[in-house]
């Protein structure tokens, strides 16, 4: 019990991760023939470092613990909007790319719980038609 207790966002993540995948578009999810192609081999490697490092300071500290401490400090708070000033403009780009409020809406609570590791995610996945909308 302790285990899942100590890893629920890490287990919540990777079911989101898992349905995201069950339910991707017709593109191609590891590489891309179309413009800029190795954007995408960049966005999953961003995507994968980014993973592996918040793990790793998952083991060295109780995300949930920590957050009292860090709120204490005014950078937080700037922190904290300059990340999801980042999560609004990502979220505008998911719902261009898509057409679609609802897929909007159905990626919204993975994006609002786990910020950049889920827009990571939509951007390694759908690289090459976000890409479409700059070049053609």
């Amino acid at each position: 019990m302790t285990f899942f207790r100590r890893n629920f966002l890490w287990l919540l993540y990777f079911a989101f991760v898992a349905i995201a995948l069950a339910n991707k578009g017709d593109e191609p999810l590891f590489y891309s023939d179309g413009p800029y192609a190795a954007g995408k081999y960049i966005a999953w490697a961003m995507l994968i470092s980014f993973l592996a490092y918040s793990i790793y300071c998952s083991t060295q500290a109780s995300f949930i613990k920590s957050l009292p401490r860090i709120l204490e400090e005014i950078w937080s708070r700037q922190i904290g909007l300059d990340l999801y000033i980042g999560v609004v403009m990502a979220s505008f780009i998911i719902y261009l790319n898509e057409g679609s409020l609802l897929v909007l809406l159905l990626w919204l609570p993975p994006i609002l719980i786990f910020a950049n590791l889920a827009i990571l995610l939509y951007v390694a996945m759908n690289y090459g038609s976000i890409v479409a909308h700059f070049v053609s």
